[in-house]
C-alpha cells in the first residue's frame, strides 16, 4: 500500500493486512502533536534515557514526554473504549483501578493517612528506557497549586518531597528516583489528584511491594 512516507497517519505502525482505508473513530479528533506522533514509525522513535528523563523534569519540560507511537495508538484506542463503556476515564480509574468511591474524600491532612494514598503503575508509560519504572501516586487530598501559575505551591512541593524521600529514599539511591506533577493541561485524569514517580532500575520486589502487586493495563490487554 505504498511507502511509509505516503501512508496516512492512522496506517503507520499497522500491519498491511490490518490497515483501514478510513480513519478509525478513536483517531479522528487528535491534536496536531498526537497526529505527528501516531504518524511516526516506531523505528524512528527516540527512547529517552534516564539522564534525559532527569533533564526533562529538571527543566519542567513535561510536554517533551511522549509515548512510543504504536503505544500511543493502543492508549488512544483503549481510552476511547473506556469512555464508551464507563462514561469517562475518571469513572474507570475510580472504580476499577483505585476502588475509591465518588466523591473522593480524604480521611486526614495531606500524607497523614495511608489509606488516602495509593501507588500504582502508570498504565500507559512514556517511551523511556525499559529499566525505568513509571509509577503514579494517587491521593484523595488536593495538592495545593498557585492560582496564578497553576504550579505547585512551595508548601505542597515540600510535602511531596518529604513523602517521596520517606517512601522511596530508604530503598533507592537519591539519583535513581525523581517525581513530577503534570501541568493541568497535560493531565489525562483531571478529577483525581496524582503525581508521578520514576525509578531507575529498582528492585522488582520493592516495586511489587509498594504497588501491592499491581500490573499496568498495557501488560494485560
Amino acid at each position: 500500500m505504498g511507502s511509509l512516507d505516503n501512508l496516512p497517519y492512522w496506517q503507520v505502525n499497522v500491519p498491511g493486512d490490518k490497515r483501514t482505508e478510513e480513519c478509525p473513530d478513536f483517531l479522528r479528533t487528535l491534536s496536531p502533536k498526537d497526529i505527528g506522533i501516531i504518524g511516526t514509525p516506531d523505528s524512528s522513535y527516540h527512547v529517552s534515557s534516564w539522564a534525559e528523563v532527569q533533564h526533562i523534569v529538571a527543566e519542567n519540560r513535561l510536554d517533551a514526554f511522549r509515548r512510543v507511537p504504536s503505544q500511543l495508538r493502543r492508549y488512544l484506542e483503549y481510552t476511547w473504549r473506556l469512555r464508551q463503556d464507563h462514561g469517562s476515564v475518571m469513572n474507570f480509574v475510580l472504580s476499577q483501578r483505585l476502588h475509591w468511591d465518588a466523591p473522593v474524600q480524604p480521611r486526614g491532612k495531606p500524607f497523614e493517612c495511608e489509606d488516602d494514598i495509593k501507588i500504582l503503575w502508570n498504565d500507559w508509560p512514556y517511551g523511556i528506557d525499559e529499566r525505568i519504572v513509571h509509577l503514579v501516586v494517587w491521593t484523595k487530598f488536593d495538592l495545593e497549586e498557585d492560582p496564578v501559575t497553576t504550579d505547585l505551591t512551595d508548601e505542597a512541593r515540600a510535602e511531596i518531597e518529604g513523602y517521596v524521600q520517606k517512601t522511596f529514599g530508604p530503598r533507592i539511591p537519591r539519583d535513581r528516583y525523581i517525581w513530577f506533577k503534570n501541568w493541568r493541561s497535560l493531565k489525562s485524569v483531571h478529577a483525581v489528584e496524582h503525581f508521578h514517580i520514576m525509578l531507575f532500575d529498582p528492585d522488582p520486589q520493592f516495586v511489587d511491594e509498594i504497588t501491592h502487586g499491581d500490573v499496568p493495563l498495557c501488560r494485560k490487554i
